[in-house]
């Protein structure tokens, strides 16, 4: 895969806002990780010898108190294996899916001052990236 998606764009950023914002989501999210982290010259860990997998942990220990504040929890995780349906140069290094009690919990969740120092982290860590707010229904034995 040429393509790198970390970050949101401003466009991609406006429109999950404009979105309901008082009922629970959940958040798909897909990472790959880079093999050597890669932080800003000025950063304590620039220099060291980290992975992806090591920054992105680095990550998790910072943002989860924050996540866990604002209601966040983990519904889904599970371990990449292959694409049926789609790209088939598609890898995964991270799969899980989070759930929020409401689009207002996972935008205070990224606005927060302690979070946005953690991020560096997981911009240091990703390769690339998806992040897909989904709505949760119940579900049930068939797929219609």
């Amino acid at each position: 895969m040429s393509d790198s998606h970390i970050d949101p764009q401003r466009e991609q950023f406006e429109i999950f806002k404009s979105l309901p914002r008082d009922q629970p989501i959940e958040m798909l999210n897909l990472v790959r990780f880079r093999e050597a982290a890669d932080y800003p010259a000025d950063h304590a860990l620039a220099g060291e010898k980290l992975s992806g997998a090591d920054a992105y942990r680095n990550y998790g220990k910072e943002s989860g108190p924050i996540f866990s504040r604002v209601g966040g929890t983990i519904v889904y995780r599970g371990g990449f294996e292959t694409v049926l349906i789609g790209p088939t140069d598609e890898r995964w290094d991270a799969v899980f899916i989070a759930r929020y009690p409401n689009a207002g919990a996972f935008l205070e969740l990224v606005t927060d001052e302690d979070y946005r120092k953690a991020v560096v982290h997981r911009q240091a860590a990703v390769e690339t990236s998806r992040l897909v707010r989904l709505s949760p229904a119940d579900g049930g034995k068939g797929f219609g």
